[in-house]
């Protein structure tokens, strides 16, 4: 209810509704009012999480154009290959000097931070104003970085965690991206040839219908990836909803009309639960080199790490700039070091706290500008007003 009364506002000033739940949730929490308590390591938690990200990649894969994904990729493939590592790389350095962590377990940190957010940056792809280029770029990026940096986090995570030492690692790497991106484009391919075109029964289908229709490809997808060893269903997820977006535009169509609901109810459960979970103590726990951490993530790693990868590229400073500047630590950060939480690692409770207070940063810093830096690229972008000769 609140969200809802509060919506016509943050439309039009820098407010955002992210940031409205994750403080609505810090406040029930038991770092407040104690109203609301979940268990961070819980069943619910995690599974509330993975429901959001197959719900949000879902809709950012539909997103995806086919002539944009042929003709424009060479700047998320940038940013993939070199600014994410790269940004993984600085994060750890940081780590490695403003705490006491090991070198495995800032590696570890790296990882969780690395990539960004497709909740946050929705309002910056979803934009019609904002350049094609810019959606397409952040769109992708934050898609398929999800599911990159999964590997690298379980990789790590079990590195650290008692017997460990017999995980074949590249080999985990190779199987989890390849069953990953092999069952998303067969399941998006088959979905796309399930329903006839331009049938009676195709005509027949609700919209709602065939919105849903959508969600279910991307369980399946999901499920069955998970269901083989080292399957990533996050990668299967995105590269079926490319697949059906390109092959079946129309069925795209009505999963962007009819899902908005769902799509921000998604948002408002997990950024509740989020911000339930936090605690001034745990947060700050490791004092002034959680706050160094937290602005080394967002003003140093990600802005030189897309400068570095962008250099070269046709792009000019100002789009650099934007594209680096609007790289949101959430759900992805979240869901991973939830995952290492409930792992068997020493250090296990100070990476989450680390991470946490960075998605909460984040979330305020990214949620308070995405709307305001989204109309000054859109405005940037406009051509010029004709002057009429008087």
């Amino acid at each position: 209810m609140l969200g809802a009364l509060a919506s016509g506002i943050a439309r039009r000033s820098f407010l955002s509704l992210t940031a409205l739940f994750v403080s609505i949730g810090f406040v029930l929490g038991p770092g407040a009012l104690g109203v609301l308590s979940f268990d961070a390591r819980s069943a619910f938690v995690s599974d509330l999480a993975v429901i959001a990200l197959i719900v949000i990649l879902l809709r950012d894969g539909l997103e995806v154009e086919g002539e944009m994904l042929q003709r424009q990729w060479h700047l998320p493939l940038r940013k993939l290959a070199l600014a994410m590592p790269l940004t993984a790389a600085i994060v750890a350095l940081a780590a490695r000097v403003l705490t006491s962590l090991s070198w495995s377990e800032c590696l570890l940190l790296g990882a969780l931070l690395s990539p960004t957010d497709p909740v946050l940056s929705s309002s910056v792809v979803t934009n019609p104003r904002v350049p094609r280029l810019v959606r397409h770029s952040l769109n992708l990026e934050s898609g398929l970085n999800d599911g990159l940096a999964l590997p690298a986090v379980l990789v790590l995570a079990a590195a650290l965690q008692t017997g460990g030492s017999h995980f074949v690692w590249w080999q985990f790497v190779l199987e989890s991206l390849a069953i990953g991106f092999g069952v998303g484009l067969v399941v998006g391919l088959v979905a796309a040839r399930v329903v006839p075109r331009g049938t009676g029964l195709v005509e027949g289908i609700p919209p709602h219908q065939k919105s849903l229709y959508a969600l279910g490809v991307a369980c399946v997808a999901y499920g069955l990836a998970v269901l083989t060893p080292h399957g990533n269903g996050l990668i299967a997820v995105y590269v079926a909803a490319i697949t059906l977006g390109i092959q079946r535009p129309d069925i795209r169509g009505y999963f962007e009309r009819q899902a908005a609901d769902l799509v921000e109810i998604v948002k408002l459960g997990i950024f509740v639960v989020f911000g339930s979970l936090l605690t001034i103590h745990g947060l700050f726990g490791e004092g002034w080199a959680a706050v160094a951490i937290v602005a080394v993530t967002l003003l140093l790693a990600r802005p030189v790490a897309v400068m570095l990868a962008l250099a070269g590229t046709a792009s000019d400073m100002a789009t650099r700039a934007f594209m680096a500047w609007f790289g949101p630590k959430g759900v992805a950060t979240m869901t991973f070091s939830l995952l290492v939480l409930s792992d068997s690692i020493a250090a296990g409770r100070t990476i989450f706290n680390l991470a946490a207070l960075v998605v909460f940063c984040s979330i305020i810093a990214h949620g308070c500008s995405d709307t305001a830096g989204a109309e000054w690229m859109a405005r940037r972008s406009e051509p010029p007003h004709p002057v009429t000769a008087g």
